[in-house]
């Protein structure tokens, strides 16, 4: 065997380097190389390695299309996440803030699937036995066939699992996984991308549903090489506010489902509980017949949701004047605020503005524009927005409204909830099967829109 060699990885993008680096010249990060070893092998015989779909090569037109059956989490949203439940052999990663949920999620998932379908393997490198069971006794959670294991070694892991044969395997976290065929320390890039291969050839070839719960690092983005990323099926994000009761699990990659797909949850005291119709919840403290509140339909995934947007206009008192969003982005406020002032005659280079999105939501879609701008004007003019009112559309640079996506969606959405009107793109208005009650605004400039609103 060859001396061990050592290498510095750089621990946000997995770029390598012979000597140590302020600065990594691939993604910028400061203070992120780590001196890893490694240990060149000989070459591997052939057919020693394992293969995902059984090595053989096959014609395209003789394979066969296999849909498999979903299996439901018995948590509603987290299925439609998912794309309607777990598909066996996936690899699922599911990352977010420390304390926000995510083994209280995984626990009640994994207690409904073991008194449902089998053997749940809950592997925990994190939190002992007792501590899980802790949390399971405040959840509620009953008694089956749920296994706990706390280990954080990779290879004693796979023998539990081909010792056990569970129906689904939940590790928590991939970063404190180690193999011993890696010399680093668990956490480095090399020891997480061993890992996540490892696990990966397992769900594959036992046709093994596995969960994996991964660290974000202090910019919110998942802790570890992107290749981690690469590697699983579903890439999933927990978010949340400290002070709001409510959490959001978003998809942003699913081979098995629609991206972007959004759940709805409300942390309580027996655990995480699924909202079905998350409007209502949005909406349900909205103040009606004041100025700067404006109801925006916005889309995420393929769910239609009615959220707040709150404007606070006021005279700036010191120095430059302040521009705020929170819940959308700040670089799009300040471009719709420059369309009011050249294209609608609002002057506020002197006032302060404060944009906000009610309950914690984000919203990223260029469908809140209009929505946006009604609540700036409404708090500038000081006249409230008709409470029955729904807006949405995407503002261009020139003033004009743009249309946007499905939207009899967000019209259908908006008459659920009792909205009399809706004020569309021009582009939009023709929606058929308008249900009753209901009337289509369209407008074709944010002056018109402005106009027909206050």
């Amino acid at each position: 065997m060859k001396a061990p060699k050592s290498t510095y990885v750089c621990q946000s993008c997995g770029s390598q380097s012979q000597k140590w680096l302020g600065r990594c010249p691939d993604c910028g990060g400061w203070n992120t190389f780590v001196e890893e070893s490694f240990t060149e092998s000989a070459a591997v015989p052939r057919g020693t390695v394992p293969a995902l779909g059984g090595g053989g090569v096959r014609l395209y037109a003789d394979v066969d299309t296999v849909v498999s059956e979903r299996h439901s989490s018995g948590i509603s949203e987290f299925d439609r996440v998912l794309g309607g439940g777990i598909v066996p052999g996936s690899l699922v990663l599911l990352g977010g803030e420390p304390g926000i949920g995510k083994s209280t999620l995984l626990l009640q998932a994994a207690a409904h699937f073991a008194r449902t379908l089998g053997p749940v393997l809950y592997c925990s490198g994190e939190e002992s036995e007792h501590q899980i069971k802790m949390r399971g006794d405040r959840l509620g959670v009953n008694a089956g066939p749920l296994y706990l294991l706390a280990e954080t070694c990779l290879e004693r892991l796979i023998e539990a699992v081909d010792r056990l044969k569970p129906a689904l395997l939940i590790v928590d976290s991939i970063q404190t996984v180690f193999s011993l065929k890696i010399p680093s320390a668990p956490g480095s890039v090399s020891q997480v991308r061993q890992a996540a291969t490892d696990l990966l050839f397992t769900a594959k070839g036992r046709n093994l549903p596995t969960i994996l719960v991964g660290h974000v690092t202090k910019d919110g983005s998942l802790a570890g090489p992107k290749v981690l990323e690469h590697v699983v099926d579903t890439v999933l994000y927990f978010e949340g506010q400290q002070h709001h009761t409510h959490r959001v699990v978003r998809a942003v990659k699913n081979r098995f489902g629609a991206v972007s797909e959004l759940g709805v949850f409300e942390m309580t005291a027996s655990g995480l509980r699924a909202v079905p119709n998350p409007s209502l919840l949005f909406l349900a403290e909205r103040p009606l017949g004041v100025p700067g509140s404006a109801v925006l339909c916005a889309m995420e995934g393929s769910r239609p949701m009615l959220v707040e947007v709150q404007a606070l206009v006021s005279a700036a008192t010191f120095g430059n004047a302040r521009r705020t969003a929170n819940g959308l982005e700040p670089s799009r406020l300040a471009l719709l605020l420059a369309v009011l002032d050249k294209r609608v005659g609002l002057n506020l280079a002197t006032d302060d503005v404060f944009v906000n999105v009610a309950g914690g939501l984000s919203v990223t879609e260029p469908a809140a524009d209009l929505a946006v701008l009604a609540a700036v004007a409404s708090s500038l003019r000081n006249r409230a927005i008709a409470p029955d009112v729904v807006v949405f559309g995407e503002v261009g640079l020139a003033g004009e409204v743009r249309a946007t996506s499905q939207a009899a969606l967000r019209v259908r959405e908006a008459a659920q909830l009792g909205f009399r009107r809706c004020v569309v793109p021009e582009a939009n208005a023709a929606i058929e099967d308008v249900p009753g009650g209901l009337s289509i605004i369209g407008v074709r400039t944010a002056a018109d829109a402005l106009e027909t609103l206050l």
